[in-house]
């Protein structure tokens, strides 16, 4: 069930489920699993994120909470020149990834790991992040500003975010951290957000 998600190591029998998706003209066959974010499926958050938005151009990208690796995958499928980290507490997602990864034939380009396992010196041209709201404000508060000031300095970070899940709240808090942040576009009941790096006084 999704609520092992956000899990270390999720306590339910670890099953695979097949799950496909178009994203930005490209067919992608992917393998999802049992206690990971959306098992079996491209959730409608994340459907949003990427019918509302465009590739972008070649650089170094974070998939922020990459569950089976959908948004950072599409993103080094779209983006030739992308060198790809992903993000999960959660073991058997990153497993899911880099498997992903390996069987789409951008292994060489995308990296999954758990929070510890990027390199300190490593900065992000842009995070894509469908972000775990479930686990709590304060966790959420605390895991953007672990990786928001990791932007280069005209990095952007592109959220998609349930409005009944605080969306709106999230980009006035946000632009109360220092972090501009305006909305993308409104669909099906979510945002999506654009989040600047903090501006430097």
């Amino acid at each position: 069930m999704d609520e092992h998600y956000f899990s270390a190591d999720p306590g339910v029998a670890f099953r695979r489920t097949p799950v496909e998706a178009r994203v930005w003209g490209q067919d992608l066959k992917l393998t999802s699993g049992s206690g990971v974010f959306a098992q079996g499926r491209l959730d409608i958050g994340t459907a949003v994120l990427f019918r509302e938005t465009e590739p972008p151009g070649a650089g170094t990208f974070l998939d922020l909470g990459c569950g089976y690796g959908v948004i950072g995958l599409a993103l080094a499928v779209a983006v030739p020149g992308a060198r790809v980290w992903a993000v999960d507490v959660n073991e058997r997602a990153v497993l899911l990834a880099n498997e992903n990864a390996a069987w789409l034939g951008v292994a060489d380009r995308f990296t999954a790991v758990t929070p510890g396992g990027i390199p300190d010196e490593v900065a992000f041209d842009e995070i894509w992040s469908n972000p775990p709201i479930r686990v709590g404000k304060q966790a959420l508060h605390d895991l953007l500003l672990t990786w928001l000031p990791r932007l280069t300095p005209d990095g952007r970070a592109v959220m998609v975010v349930g409005k009944n899940l605080g969306a709106d709240s999230l980009q006035r808090w946000l632009g109360e951290q220092g972090f501009p942040t305006e909305r993308l576009a409104s669909a099906k009941g979510f945002r999506v957000l654009e989040t600047r790096r903090k501006e430097l006084p």
